[in-house]
């Protein structure tokens, strides 16, 4: 995959099983590479951290700014200056269509919101991203720097990540409720306002793999500098095991693959998350052996 300066894009992956912590699979996976519009991931979490904490319902209507027309990329609804939106409608278009503007809307309506109740000052947008910065350093995402809601690379700003990092906010974010909830839809009408009048909008999901595989999400990316990028969720039936004493023990599934880089995602992913799975039972299967945790094992903390 050609990106900037002619280079060539190593490819990098991650996959892990989000409730046991077992990392499965990894290849170049704590090397710093842009990471596109996963960075939405990181984006609809703050949204949604702030809105339950604030108890803002996300049918609040959010302005979109001035600046989400110097974007550039995905517009799929053609949302202009001055249109409003409801958040919840924003956080569909950003997290199925993966809409630059609808997430730049949402970090501008926040971010102005957290700094009215800071009383400070300043750029909203800018407010907002050290919000993402905070949510990355809170789930040991070390290796992790947002620069904008969107995940655009511009010359000024050119946020990354890596495999791993992204693997954690992964699991985190599918244990946020709601969240899964937007990530697992084929499509959605939502609507906005453009002056008085409502316009609505179908916005279809770009994860082309969402009902095969026992896939029930999360985000697609791609930019020149990036390559191909997708983040996955692969959620099993849980296992329940009766045990001596009557009761049951029930132990939840779900894979989370992360691949960055690639020249075709979508068929990576495929791979990975037949082999992801096939080594989880084998782990299982053999006691869940750890012999390394600090290797072999990922603690993500719980949504807060």
């Amino acid at each position: 995959m050609g990106v900037g300066g002619g280079h060539l894009a190593a490819e990098s992956f991650f996959v892990m099983e989000a409730h046991s912590g077992r990392v499965l699979v990894a290849q170049n996976a704590t090397a710093k590479v842009p990471v596109a519009s996963l960075t939405k991931i990181a984006t609809a979490i703050v949204v949604m951290d702030w809105a339950q904490v604030t108890g803002t319902d996300l049918g609040t209507l959010a302005i979109v700014p001035h600046s989400g027309a110097e974007l550039g990329g995905a517009n799929p609804m053609g949302l202009m200056p001055g249109n409003r939106i409801p958040l919840r409608n924003a956080l569909y278009s950003a997290l199925m269509g993966s809409d630059n503007v609808a997430a730049q809307t949402m970090a501008h309506h926040v971010g102005f919101a957290m700094q009215r109740q800071r009383g400070q000052t300043g750029d909203p947008v800018k407010e907002f991203v050290e919000e993402m910065n905070v949510l990355a350093n809170a789930l040991g995402m070390s290796r992790t720097k947002f620069a904008n809601p969107s995940g655009v690379d511009t010359a000024r700003e050119r946020g990354v990540s890596t495999a791993a990092d992204m693997a954690r906010l992964c699991v985190y974010a599918m244990k946020h409720p709601g969240f899964a909830f937007f990530v697992k839809q084929k499509s959605r009408r939502v609507s906005f306002y453009r002056g008085s009048q409502e316009l609505a909008f179908t916005v279809a999901n770009t994860n082309h793999l969402l009902g095969q595989m026992d896939i029930n999400g999360i985000k697609t990316g791609y930019t020149q500098l990036a390559g191909q990028c997708l983040a996955t969720s692969s959620e099993r039936k849980p296992i329940v095991q009766k045990l001596a004493d009557g009761r049951s023990r029930m132990t939840e599934q779900r894979l989370i693959c992360v691949v960055l880089g690639s020249a075709d995602r979508f068929a990576r992913t495929r791979g990975l998350v037949t082999d992801g799975w096939g080594r989880y039972d084998q782990w299982r299967a053999s006691g869940s052996p750890v012999q390394d945790a600090a290797k072999e094992m990922i603690v993500v903390p719980a949504p807060r």
